[in-house]
């Protein structure tokens, strides 16, 4: 079942991929991207991994923060031969492809969702980690989810897609990061006319129905595991 969906994700993103430009390209992404950015680790000298790395937008703006190295992951091809600031792999965020204790940062955008399994992903971002290290990701807020906000997308023949998500809750997410041995050391939300207040065609209407719900969740937490 795990496998299936997954290729069934990996298969719609291949399709998105030629729509799916390397940058935030819409309001709730630049906002997402906004408050990652406040809590990412300082990142100079550092070896990173852009975790589930779409187009690699991460990846030029981890380049930029003067990562000594950046590994850009992706299940999708199409979508990795976007990526020009990192080293491209391809490969499953549930099996990562790496040697334990590898990287001093992990960063993730808005892709945990896709995880049935949320602790099996939490154990394999650890792993990954060296002692010390800082693993800093986003979901969409499961408050969002559960009002019936959709991840999904329009493709070159104008058919829409749904791309299958699960609603992690805060709690899980606690959970799954003390069950790897990691300690969540803060916890920030992307609020609609709060944090999300850019202006765009229809964004007053938005704003007033769902004003401070949160859609967005970004979550740092630390590998205390002392290998």
């Amino acid at each position: 079942m795990i496998a299936s969906e997954e290729r069934l994700t990996r298969e719609l993103y291949e399709r998105w991929a030629e729509r799916y430009p390397p940058v935030a390209h819409n309001p709730l992404m630049r906002a997402e991207e906004a408050a990652m950015r406040r809590l990412w680790p300082p990142l100079a000298g550092r070896r990173v991994l852009d975790l589930a790395c779409g187009s690699g937008r991460y990846s030029r703006l981890l380049a930029e923060a003067g990562a000594a190295g950046v590994v850009a992951l992706d299940g999708s091809w199409r979508m990795l031969r976007q990526v020009d600031s990192a080293l491209a792999v391809q490969g499953s965020m549930l099996r990562l492809p790496f040697a334990s204790a590898t990287f001093d940062a992990v960063i993730c955008g808005l892709a945990v969702g896709h995880a049935a399994d949320l602790e099996a992903w939490m154990r394999e971002a650890a792993r990954v980690l060296r002692p010390g290290g800082m693993l800093v990701y986003s979901d969409f807020h499961p408050r969002a989810a559960a009002a019936g906000h959709l991840r999904s997308f329009r493709d070159s023949q104008g058919a829409t897609h749904a791309v299958p998500h699960h609603r992690h809750s805060l709690a899980a997410h606690r959970s799954a990061a003390a069950a790897a041995a990691l300690t969540v050391e803060a916890v920030a939300e992307v609020r609609a006319g709060i944090e999300l207040c850019e202006v765009f065609p229809g964004a007053a209407d938005l704003y007033r129905r769902w004003h401070g719900m949160p859609v967005v969740v970004v979550i740092r937490a630390v590998n205390r595991c002392w290998r």
